[in-house]
């Protein structure tokens, strides 16, 4: 009976603990380390939603980029920091999904050394043209690889789009050649020149071009429409049922956060991400809008790394 009551006052003063920890966060300044560079689309997203999380919690919020090594090194910053919610990170499909298995020899492992909080925004890829092209579908890609598979090459300026093009090849057993690039400048450059036919790349870097007119979108990765490239069905709505390839942000916390910090957390996120004016200017940003429970995003999160584990190991695919 003693145990049993011991055992009883031994909760009940964890729970109380967590309750009051709870009630007294933030009571200092928040860092949320971004593995990019300024002014790149994750670090933009995650100074506003910082702001915003700021007036939630009454504590300044100060956005740390940390870029390098592909983003593995504000990872890894972020991985040993103390875990007591005062140190964040703003991760992405590459730092908590794809980058430990196109990397080799990380020290880090995402889903060991990370809490998941909520997912804050994503965005899909974009298959488009030349507008001149007389492609118009993925089926019409698809019989152009048929006919002849080195008159559609494309033009991949990331990893993003290099799995993007990994997965079509998968699923659709054609044989497409896709061509590396550094940046979105010069694909676009040479696919309005003609050089190639098509490019993968994300509505932020397409949108000037495809509202101009110079290329037409063909498809996007994501399994729904998006309102980002509003009017053009999804790969899956082409044929491919299930296809599915979005790009995402999401914050995370150091391993061995505290859960009640990680709730304050959730629940502060989830009322900005759900504000009208929070969810249009994530769009102007160029992602929809996010939000969850913290299981959620490990769920997610992790189904991400089943998928493209094997695609990577298999295509031999590594980064750059």
């Amino acid at each position: 009976m003693r145990l049993w009551k011991l055992l009883a006052t031994g909760c009940a003063i964890a729970l109380c603990s967590q309750g009051a920890l709870a009630q007294a966060y933030p009571t200092k300044p928040i860092r949320i380390i971004v593995a990019y560079q300024a002014g790149q689309g994750t670090d933009i997203a995650t100074r506003y939603l910082g702001n915003q999380l700021a007036k939630e919690l009454g504590q300044p919020v100060i956005v740390d980029n940390r870029p390098g090594a592909g983003g593995n090194l504000g990872t890894e910053l972020a991985a040993d920091a103390p875990p007591d919610g005062y140190t964040l990170t703003m991760g992405t499909n590459a730092t908590h999904a794809v980058n430990q298995y196109l990397y080799s020899g990380l020290r880090i492992k995402a889903e060991k050394d990370f809490e998941p909080i909520v997912l804050t925004g994503s965005f899909p890829m974009v298959l488009a043209v030349n507008a001149k092209s007389p492609m118009h579908s993925i089926a019409d890609l698809a019989s152009a690889l048929k006919s002849d598979p080195r008159s559609a090459d494309i033009a991949t300026p990331s990893t993003s789009a290099r799995l993007v093009i990994e997965l079509l090849k998968e699923r659709s057993r054609l044989q497409i050649f896709q061509v590396p690039y550094k940046g979105s400048g010069i694909a676009m450059t040479d696919v309005l020149g003609g050089q190639l036919p098509l490019l993968v790349d994300t509505p932020t870097a397409l949108r000037s071009q495809l509202q101009a007119g110079h290329v037409r979108a063909i498809a996007v990765t994501s399994a729904l429409p998006s309102a980002l490239v509003p009017g053009i069905k999804p790969v899956a709505e082409q044929g491919y049922a299930g296809f599915e390839v979005i790009a995402w942000n999401a914050l995370f916390a150091p391993r061995g956060t505290p859960p009640a910090v990680l709730d304050v957390l959730n629940d502060a996120m989830n009322r900005i991400l759900k504000k009208p004016e929070t969810r249009q200017q994530l769009l102007e940003y160029g992602f929809d809008p996010g939000g969850g429970t913290r299981q959620q995003l490990a769920e997610f999160v992790q189904g991400e790394r089943r998928k493209w584990e094997p695609i990577i190991k298999t295509s031999g695919l590594k980064a750059d």
